[in-house]
């Protein structure tokens, strides 16, 4: 479907890029051409995935660790990246989300949410919004949001919340930056099986098979049909494409508002107790 040099020659910066979609995507990325740079909380996860790619595509993988809720570690991380040459693209993939009844929520669940979602996504854009519009050279940036921003979603509000902000942002800047050369566009995937956070989400098989028979297209996405729009949505290809939120879920929220809503009243008390976001323990 697509050239094998597509990408060649971008400069890539994908948040969240050491596990799922993030994962996924960076594969696709390279072996599309591009140089990609990931970036996460974890370092372990990410020196991982930096040896694994670049073993199975041979590409030009980097890793930095960054919690991007911290403006001044995104600074940070960004002058490293701007110092070897200026990215050309930005792909805001970071993301909390978790299952949960509102009223059992600490305002600590909905700040950890909000904080990497939203204002990470708003550091990382800024931040290289700021450097690109100072230089006087265009950028793209892709968002990952979700299909319930417009019209919220039960039991997890916290991420409605931060990700109709970034669509928002989105949008926004689009207008605003698009005449200097940044363009803004975003994916909103419906259901697509990764390893840890889906199954956080659908912890009974059966609550998967009924997921899938409200979907019209009876099935799930994969990460391989995300990765190639997402390709598709930074190359210069796309080049007239700006503000837009392209849906990617097979139909499923125009058939109901909230993915999550019917979900959730389907789950007992001891599972809703299983969880239940438990406190980080902090080091002594």
């Amino acid at each position: 479907m697509f050239q094998k040099d597509l990408l060649q020659g971008k400069r890539i910066l994908i948040t969240g890029g050491g596990t799922g979609l993030g994962k996924a995507t960076t594969q696709r990325f390279l072996e599309l051409g591009a140089e990609v740079y990931i970036c996460g909380r974890r370092q372990e996860v990410l020196a991982a995935t930096e040896q694994e790619l670049r073993e199975r595509t041979g590409g030009k993988i980097h890793s930095r660790p960054c919690d991007v809720r911290d403006p001044s570690a995104v600074e940070e991380m960004l002058g490293i990246i701007w110092a070897e040459g200026p990215l050309d693209v930005l792909m805001n993939n970071a993301a909390g989300n978790f299952l949960a009844r509102t009223e059992e929520l600490s305002l600590g669940a909905f700040q950890s949410v909000i904080g990497i979602v939203l204002m990470g996504t708003l550091h990382t854009t800024m931040a290289c919004g700021r450097r690109w519009l100072a230089a006087g050279r265009g950028g793209v940036v892709l968002n990952v949001t979700t299909t319930y921003t417009i019209t919220g979603s039960a039991y997890v509000v916290p991420s409605a919340v931060a990700k109709a902000g970034v669509q928002t942002l989105t949008r926004s800047l689009a207008v605003e930056w698009g005449d200097r050369g940044i363009r803004m566009n975003a994916i909103a995937p419906g259901p697509i099986p990764t390893e840890g956070a889906f199954s956080r989400l659908l912890p009974r098989p059966e609550l998967a098979e009924a997921a899938k028979k409200r979907n019209p297209l009876g099935r799930f996405g994969t990460t391989e049909e995300f990765a190639n729009l997402a390709a598709f949505l930074i190359s210069d290809g796309a080049g007239y494409v700006n503000g837009e939120v392209v849906t990617m879920d097979g139909g499923e929220w125009l058939q109901g508002a909230g993915e999550f809503t019917a979900l959730g009243r389907e789950l007992t008390a001891k599972e809703w107790e299983m969880m239940r976001p438990k406190p980080k323990k902090t080091k002594e």
